[in-house]
């Protein structure tokens, strides 16, 4: 048996105690700890908090070598059980990692639980000891025995897949196509709308298990687990087989209200909705049906794909899209959300430099390290991929001949939710489409030019519109504003006129044609009509004179994207608005 016993007691100094008992060890026992947890595609070096750790057999001290950053050797002696402890730093808020103070716990396994090399097919136990009084405890593990909270799984892959809440939380509870469904929230506000979280959820899960299996049909587990941490300002999702830990700003939590709740939902609380929905929808998509490349997790390096497009960006599309199919937002709320992301996009010279392919392979050294430069050399293979999701849906229901749910649904059936390819994205769209993509997917997955969205718009009676530029947009500039810092640009994009101009990531803006500025979009009335404006910056404290050239702004006209049902719609192109928004 291999056990792990995890004390809890020592809340201030953010220390979970781990005691791992492996009985019957190899006479050189391998131990070792992940670098990276699977949906966070980057190598976060866990062991960096593990110390402390020592190792014996029958109360006499075993030799315990470390091999590498994160791997172990114990030399034992016979077969009398071998007890490794160590302590591991727990101060990590996202949920990624772990986290222990006296509010609250969390861990994923990966950050806490050693793996016994050889022996991951053996069942794992996991115990919980030290609690404070009143803390409670919620996760998917299964639970075993008479022993308060402990719990068993058949292998390591699964006790690392099963996120651990402990504290004292809101806790509420549904069932969706048959099966239980409990949702945590901790750190929320005392006027929490529980029974609104909890309704708008279960729409969203019956939506999603409907679009994967049908109405009468369950999912492919029979409990699930929505882990939710409220906190003052962040959001971020992991998703997990039969579970999801979420964490998201207090302020977008629902309330109650007198009188009850608003019609609308609010933009943060729709943004939870939709992170609600997209964790939930990881359960088939990366969870269960996953990349080929991911056929066997190596946990110690990157593991690489192509495929991150389809797993995450596909995902992507859903989420705001079956927000509407569960009437929890109208289409035209849809169609802004949908055209926030196509902003994001043409926002991005990087999306003429990289392919959204090879963005997914790249996730590993430049997703998650994003700078000044990311967005002239990157794409976002959530955004984008998500676009591409759209575009392929768009064109399959024009031509009559099904939609990317039927591609999706196919692609399920025939891997029995298991590994699948590019090739088998490729073979289900053409089954379902009566003719191959295969150029769509070389030029909007593996090519660098911009998706026909607004053609393919047109045939749905949806009119796609750019609303004016800000000055900031003219320029090719990002920037942040506020009364301390003033004007300071944070991104310079290639090939815009604030690059022209000289201007670099960290300049505070100061003056423009001898204006002070406080807002950037004021100095569009301080620019000469023609002929340069001086423009004065703050860089490593020296003040520098620039000019700007009105004649090098971009057009006016090439603000952000707006979508709006046309209104006077064909039949035919109001019946294809109508079967997509409907699902």
């Amino acid at each position: 048996m291999i056990h792990y016993r995890i004390d809890v007691s020592e809340p201030a100094s953010h220390v979970l105690a781990v005691e791992l008992r492996i009985d019957g060890p190899a006479a050189e026992q391998r131990l070792s700890l992940p670098a990276w947890i699977p949906g966070s595609y980057l190598v976060r070096e866990f062991a960096r908090h593990v110390s402390a750790i020592v190792a014996s057999q029958g109360g006499t001290a075993v030799e315990l070598r470390q091999l590498d950053k994160a791997t172990w050797v114990a030399r034992c002696r016979g077969s009398e059980p071998l007890v490794v402890r160590y302590r591991v730093y727990a101060f990590d808020t996202s949920v990624r990692a772990a986290f222990l103070d006296a509010d609250r716990g969390f861990f994923n396994g990966t950050s806490v639980c050693l793996r016994v090399e050889g022996r991951e097919e053996e069942t794992h136990r996991l115990s919980l000891h030290g609690l404070p009084d009143g803390w409670d405890v919620a996760t998917t593990l299964g639970a075993v025995g008479r022993e308060p909270h402990a719990f068993a799984a058949p292998g390591y892959e699964e006790l690392i897949d099963h996120p651990i809440e402990i504290g004292r939380f809101w806790r509420g509870a549904f069932d969706a196509a048959g099966v239980p469904h409990e949702f945590v929230v901790a750190g929320a506000l005392p006027d929490i709308d529980g029974a609104r979280l909890l309704a708008d959820t279960k729409r969203i899960c019956e939506s999603e298990i409907a679009l994967w299996h049908g109405p009468a049909a369950r999912p492919p587990f029979d409990r699930y687990l929505f882990l939710l941490n409220a906190v003052e300002d962040g959001r971020g999702g992991l998703e997990h087989r039969a579970s999801t830990a979420l964490i998201a700003a207090r302020r977008d939590l629902p309330r109650r209200e007198p009188g009850g709740p608003a019609a609308e939902p609010g933009d943060g609380y729709v943004g939870l909705l939709g992170l609600i929905a997209h964790e939930y929808f990881h359960a088939w998509n990366v969870k269960r049906m996953r990349p080929r490349d991911f056929a066997r997790i190596d946990y110690a390096r990157e593991n690489y794909t192509e495929l991150l497009w389809f797993f995450e960006g596909f995902t992507s599309y859903y989420d705001d899209l079956l927000l509407m199919r569960s009437r929890l937002v109208a289409p035209p709320r849809y169609l802004a959300l949908l055209a926030k992301t196509i902003t994001a996009v043409l926002a991005s010279p990087g999306r003429h430099v990289q392919s959204v392919a090879a963005a997914s392979f790249d996730a590993w050294v430049k997703y998650y390290r994003a700078d000044e430069n990311t967005p002239n050399a990157t794409v976002s293979y959530y955004a984008k991929g998500a676009l591409v999701a759209l575009a392929l849906d768009l064109s399959l229901r024009s031509e009559g001949r099904g939609s990317l749910d039927d591609v999706m649904r196919r692609l399920w059936q025939q891997s029995d939710g298991g590994l699948i390819s590019e090739a088998d994205i490729a073979g289900a769209l053409e089954t379902v489409g009566g003719r191959s993509y295969a150029d769509e997917l070389a030029a909007w997955v593996h090519g660098t030019d911009d998706l026909p969205l607004e053609s393919l718009f047109e045939r749905f009676a949806v009119a796609w519109q750019r609303q004016p530029a800000t000055l900031a947009q003219r320029l090719g500039v990002r920037v942040g504003e506020s009364a301390l810092t003033g004007v300071k640009v944070t991104h310079v994009l290639q090939g815009g006129a604030g690059q022209r101009a000289g201007l670099a990531a960290g300049d505070e803006l100061l003056a423009l044609g001898g204006w002070r500025l406080r807002r950037l979009d004021d100095g569009q009335r301080c620019l000469a009509p023609e002929g340069p404006t001086p423009l004065l910056v703050a860089r490593d404290q020296r003040v520098i004179s620039l000019a700007l050239d009105a004649r090098d702004l971009a057009p006016a006209g090439d603000g952000a994207v707006t979508l709006l049902p046309a209104e006077r719609p064909a039949a035919a192109a109001r019946a294809l608005y109508e079967a997509w928004t409907a699902g």
